[in-house]
């Protein structure tokens, strides 16, 4: 099976959202000794299946991981927020333009569904 070009801006949308809800737990539990960042892949997978050429539901999600492998302190917390700050304007900015690229995709299939009427 493979999915359309609006199935796959919807999952990036779901990736965005996910993306910023983890960089908005790893600012609140920047002052936590021992909290490890953690953050969202999922353009790596879109990668790999389109070289693949194998966009799957199941290989396009988006994936949770933990940093473990950093300290940014000495009580083993990871959290820059300075980084994560920067993260978070580009999942924004991203989110964006995924969200213009939907609406524009189903403004299309509306017009073509209503052969050109509006």
């Amino acid at each position: 099976m493979t999915l359309n070009i609006v199935e796959l801006l919807h999952r990036g949308l779901d990736a965005a959202a996910l993306r910023q809800r983890t960089i908005a737990n790893n600012v609140a539990n920047a002052n936590t000794p021992g909290f490890k960042r953690s953050f969202v892949t999922f353009e790596e997978h879109v990668r790999d299946a389109i070289d693949r050429r194998s966009l799957s539901p199941g290989a396009l999600t988006a994936r949770l991981q933990q940093d473990r492998g950093t300290s940014m302190r000495e009580d083993g917390n990871n959290v820059s927020v300075e980084h994560e700050m920067v993260l978070m304007a580009a999942n924004t900015v991203q989110y964006q333009a995924l969200s213009q690229q939907l609406s524009e995709r189903l403004s299309l299939l509306r017009y073509v569904i209503n052969e050109g009427r509006r």
